[in-house]
């Protein structure tokens, strides 16, 4: 297909009358396949030049938006310069430590900042910024796949145990929240690092994991009595896709059970349906759930 309405790949026969791809287009496709991951349509970047292609691999800001139609305000973190270069620098550090295979370093370092950070400012300050930095080196091929699958296993496992060691108690007036992605979505480490958050602010969560089909969210929903169903896009999805899948999603769960939609490939259309909410940043997560006390927090304490 891409051969017939793009003119590339252009590759060689065999003797067979087989496909022959010379190395030079098996990189060029490769730097494709990247792009087009991260959310970029095939359309708009196969006919750039390979220096184009690189520089978008290198630009983070060139990652494509989505539209926002009920968009979560985003929160102030409140850090100072002074706060953020060494913070930057416990980031680059924790990247060596992956680059150099050293998990055990990694994972006492991640548990060192939950328990001197603070849950909260070491999701949104340290883990999210790293796993954004994580996820540029694999775009950019300075890490492979196995790599990123070993960080995501050691921050999954910090996680985990932090969320653990929470108080039991739940406070009144705070959400249920299911948490999943679509059949199609195998990234599930934003939806873990909000569910920290939501947990670290009472919430009640129930997390599925990923590739979950629509019924089965549906039927989740359901028997957990949820307030809100979390769901969290990498951009694996094309946004007609995702656009499709939240439609569907949305009617058919009750009116009163609002979805949540983030992450790089989440997309919402404005005015298309009521208790539907992109939020596009961690840090507007306390903002968010501000907005739903002041909303549903008398009912919510009646279902708790």
């Amino acid at each position: 297909m891409w051969e017939r309405r793009y003119g590339f790949p252009a590759p060689a026969r065999d003797a067979l009358g087989e496909r022959v791809y010379p190395a030079a287009q098996v990189q060029r496709l490769g730097l494709l396949r990247r792009l087009i991951q991260a959310g970029h349509r095939p359309g708009k970047v196969v006919g750039l030049g390979d220096e184009a292609l690189e520089a978008l691999l290198l630009d983070t800001s060139a990652l494509p938006l989505q539209h926002g139609a009920r968009v979560a305000r985003t929160g102030s973190r409140g850090a100072t310069a002074t706060q953020a270069a060494p913070m930057h620098a416990l980031v680059q550090h924790c990247l060596g430590q992956l680059a150099a295979h050293d998990l055990p370093a990694l994972r006492e370092e991640l548990s060192r900042a939950v328990l001197g950070l603070g849950l909260q400012v070491c999701v949104l300050e340290l883990i999210a910024p790293l796993t954004r930095e994580v996820g540029l080196a694999w775009l950019q091929g300075r890490i492979q796949v196995f790599e990123e699958h070993l960080y995501t296993e050691c921050v999954t496992g910090v996680l985990r145990g932090a969320i653990a060691s929470l108080p039991g108690s739940k406070p009144a007036g705070v959400p249920r929240v299911l948490l999943t992605t679509f059949s199609q979505e195998q990234h599930g480490l934003g939806l873990l690092m909000l569910e920290a958050l939501l947990a670290l602010h009472g919430c009640t969560c129930m997390a599925l994991g990923t590739q979950t089909p629509h019924a089965d969210i549906v039927r989740a929903a359901e028997v957990f009595r949820a307030d809100v169903v979390a769901l969290s896009f990498s951009g694996i999805l094309a946004p007609a896709q995702t656009r499709a899948g939240l439609r569907e999603l949305r009617a058919q769960l009750p009116v009163r059970t609002q979805v949540w939609a983030g992450g790089q490939g989440a997309v919402v259309d404005q005015g298309e349906a009521p208790g539907m909410l992109l939020v596009r940043e961690l840090d507007a997560v306390p903002g968010v759930l501000a907005d739903w006390r002041a909303a549903n927090g008398r009912t919510a304490k009646q279902v708790l």
